[in-house]
């Protein structure tokens, strides 16, 4: 996922667009808390399939919001956090959400 970074463009529409998707939102919200497995996600994300899980986890990871952490414990499994710009979002996040319920 390629998002063009113009000076023209709004900040906030780029991050809007970099956040798009019918799961990016919720796996934002997911991962709010602490680590999440793939698996949890799949579990938690009613409608959610693997594929298309696993392509919004990897543009997350890709536009740096996520980080990816492979746990060689047997079995294999993967977690999934926020990196440091993901922590940055959480006012934004809350913000949208405190907005959402006043209305």
């Amino acid at each position: 996922m390629t998002t063009q970074n113009t000076s023209t463009e709004c900040p906030a529409s780029r991050l809007l667009k970099q956040l798009s998707g019918k799961w990016k939102p919720q796996i934002f919200l997911q991962v709010l808390n602490g680590p999440v497995r793939f698996n949890q996600l799949l579990r938690d994300l009613e409608g959610s399939n693997k594929q298309s899980l696993s392509t919004a986890l990897r543009e997350m990871e890709e536009l740096g919001f996520l980080q990816r952490h492979i746990i060689s414990e047997k079995p294999l499994h993967v977690e999934y956090h926020l990196s440091e710009s993901g922590h940055q979002l959480i006012p934004i996040f809350r913000s949208i959400e405190d907005a959402l319920k006043a209305i």
